[in-house]
């Protein structure tokens, strides 16, 4: 259940959002809230915004694909947006923090508490790093289930698109995109596994017109092509073996076990290659022995 916040975190702020530069594309919800409270900073002038969302248990390829996406466009100057749920949303917010970004995170209860609990250094992590905690309730309303879909107008309210990375077809993500869809937002989809129950709701939107997604400069080309750079050269491995891996991770290998079997080395020789690669921050652990290029 939800932990108190205890004093380190920030006095909880009350505000008009129409009288807030940066909050007032909310005013094109239904439902506009005429309070939200916040703590944190929210940014001053309107910065591009996109929110990320999906399921609170993704496969390994939904946790990649959404913390490159956040990563990605964090590092551009994008605000990330989400839920501050398990799963996808925690997975977005830390790809931002960790890309130097701004990310904000919209509560389904008060600020007085965290929920779910399990986040709650995240949430710190996020007030420390110059994001916002961001909530329609007053302080001490405890969490409801109804009010996580409420807020979910909020969390696509604020964006200027929302991004669902991995979602079954009857779940809260689906709310979300109704709410965007509502709101004149662009949705965009990252395609996923036809057999994956997980990706058969991002199949369906798809289908249904929403802008397929493979990289951050796909969402960017709509909303904010000012971001915009030029296509970066994949890196160069510093010996034979360094680049036979690139090549591997660029395919779509991501086992490390495969990886080794097809560069054919030692297992030795292999893990400090990979750890001369991690540090040199060419590559990126994803659990379970999975990488990724970074």
């Amino acid at each position: 259940m939800s932990t108190l916040i205890d004093t380190i975190f920030m006095k909880i702020n009350r505000i008009s959002p129409l009288e807030y530069n940066y909050l007032q594309i909310i005013d094109t919800i239904d439902n506009c809230p005429k309070k939200l409270y916040f703590m944190g900073k929210i940014p001053d002038m309107r910065l591009p915004t996109v929110a990320i969302i999906g399921t609170r248990k993704p496969t390994s390829y939904g946790k990649e694909v959404t913390y490159q996406l956040a990563f990605d466009l964090a590092s551009r100057g994008v605000v990330i947006v989400s839920g501050l749920a398990l799963g996808i949303d925690a997975i977005a917010h830390r790809g931002a923090l960790d890309a130097g970004g701004i990310t904000l995170a919209v509560l389904g209860n008060g600020l007085d508490t965290i929920y779910p609990a399990n986040n709650q250094n995240l949430a710190k992590e996020i007030l420390a790093k110059n994001g916002a905690l961001i909530s329609e309730y007053e302080p001490d309303v405890d969490a409801r289930g109804f009010q996580f879909l409420e807020r979910n107008r909020i969390v696509s309210g604020l964006s200027d698109a929302v991004i669902v990375t991995e979602a079954a077809i009857h779940s809260g993500t689906m709310s979300t995109v109704a709410h965007a869809l509502e709101q004149g937002r662009e949705v965009f989809v990252v395609p996923g596994n036809i057999t994956s129950p997980l990706s058969a709701g991002c199949n369906k939107l798809i289908k249904q017109g929403a802008h397929p997604i493979t990289c951050a400069d796909d969402v960017l080309e709509v909303i904010a092509p000012d971001l915009l750079r030029p296509q970066s050269v994949l890196p160069l491995g510093s010996n034979k073996l360094e680049s036979q891996i690139i090549n591997l991770l660029q395919s779509g290998v991501r086992d490390g076990e495969e990886l080794q079997i097809q560069t054919d080395t030692s297992a030795s020789e292999f893990s400090q290659t990979l750890t001369m690669m991690e540090i040199s921050g060419t590559i990126r652990a994803l659990g379970g022995n999975q990488w990724t290029l970074r």
